[in-house]
């Protein structure tokens, strides 16, 4: 009976204690539920006020506008100045060609220099002959004609003496006789004259053709000088050198690839985008760039520029969505990220290592608005 009693006693306090555990577990619902609710909450405004305007991609990769660097001429290589990977300056000496051929090359067009000015010389100098010979046939010439215009007058004061018998016509006759050589004379030194004028044209023709030879040779002495101090291959560009194969002894082809300068001062980020992916980037826009080789840094950037054209727009061989089947492909449109990395960071980011980036679009938010508006008045119109 006492037994009884215990269990009767003891049900309504198991009974309290298991409410009460029920009251708690729903109590710890539904603060879950709130929480979760809460959290949902801000992702979905996280989402609506920033997570949607950050476009990423890992399809983005370090970039450097490298320089081949090539040989314009032919010859033998006399000495590598630089090693491989080794940094250079612009302006720094690369590799010498041997300059011995270009050398004489050079003497032979400052000898073919002098050989044309020293003709020029005698031009001039035969200029200078026949306009003296142009005088004296002048001079000649007027003596010539003083003469006839005395014998002229000669003649016609002598004609009506003779026609009255006052002086013998013999005299008269060698007077005209006279006067007719003194014409022939005058003729003779007009095609003198006209002839010391031809030597003269000849001598300055002769001349224009020196001066010109002159300058001939002078373009080949400054060309071979050009090849000659193009023996010198020189760095266009600061950076590093990489993918040398060039050698001492070895003969190059005029063109012929050596080695390339990459500028690791100026490297950049190209990231390809999904044409889904661009509608609100922007120039200026800040980046974040996680670079695969240093897990632990990320690095920030800003859009410098987007490219005019998708990718499959720039290939060789662009596709002809025109013809065939069609299966609609997204592109991807290359955008330059100016990257901000100091010198400790640009000795690990080299070209071509992969990266993933995040640009913040929220700045261009508004263009979607803009646009639709813009639509609406090219429509009304």
């Amino acid at each position: 009976m006492a037994a009884t009693d215990d269990i009767s006693s003891a049900a309504p306090a198991q009974i309290g204690r298991e409410d009460q555990r029920k009251k708690t577990i729903g109590r710890i619902a539904v603060g879950v539920l709130g929480v979760g609710a809460l959290y949902g909450a801000w992702t979905l405004y996280d989402y609506q006020t920033v997570g949607r305007y950050l476009q990423d991609t890992n399809d983005a990769y370090v970039k450097a506008d490298g320089v081949t660097i090539s040989s314009k001429l032919g010859g033998y290589v006399r000495n590598v100045a630089v090693q491989e990977n080794q940094s250079v300056g612009d302006g720094a000496l690369l590799v010498q060609i041997d300059p011995t051929d270009y050398n004489t090359r050079l003497a032979q067009s400052s000898a073919q220099v002098d050989v044309a000015r020293a003709t020029e010389a005698a031009s001039r100098a035969a200029i200078a002959e026949a306009r003296s010979a142009v005088g004296q046939a002048k001079a000649a010439l007027d003596a010539s004609q003083r003469e006839l215009s005395y014998f002229n007058g000669e003649v016609a004061r002598m004609r009506p003496l003779v026609a009255s018998g006052a002086e013998p016509k013999q005299a008269f006759d060698q007077l005209v006789a006279n006067r007719d050589k003194a014409a022939s004379d005058v003729a003779a030194k007009r095609a003198a004259v006209a002839a010391a004028n031809d030597r003269v044209a000849s001598a300055q023709a002769q001349a224009g053709q020196s001066a010109a030879q002159i300058k001939a040779a002078q373009a080949q002495r400054d060309a071979a000088s050009t090849d000659l101090a193009t023996t010198r291959i020189i760095a266009p560009i600061g950076g590093k050198v990489g993918n040398s194969t060039v050698r001492v002894g070895q003969f190059v082809q005029p063109g012929q690839r050596l080695m390339t300068i990459v500028p690791t001062e100026a490297i950049y980020v190209e990231a390809n985008f999904k044409e889904t992916q661009i509608g609100l980037m922007r120039a200026g826009q800040p980046v974040k760039v996680h670079v695969d080789a240093l897990p632990d840094v990320d690095f920030q950037g800003v859009v410098e520029s987007i490219t005019p054209g998708t990718g499959a727009n720039f290939s060789l061989i662009p596709p002809q969505n025109a013809t065939g089947n069609f299966t609609k492909i997204v592109q991807r449109v290359p955008v330059r990220i100016r990257i901000n990395a100091g010198p400790e960071s640009r000795k690990v980011l080299v070209p071509g290592l992969s990266l993933t980036v995040e640009v913040d679009t929220r700045a261009a938010k508004s263009s979607i608005e803009a646009i639709r508006k813009e639509q609406e008045r090219t429509s009304a119109k």
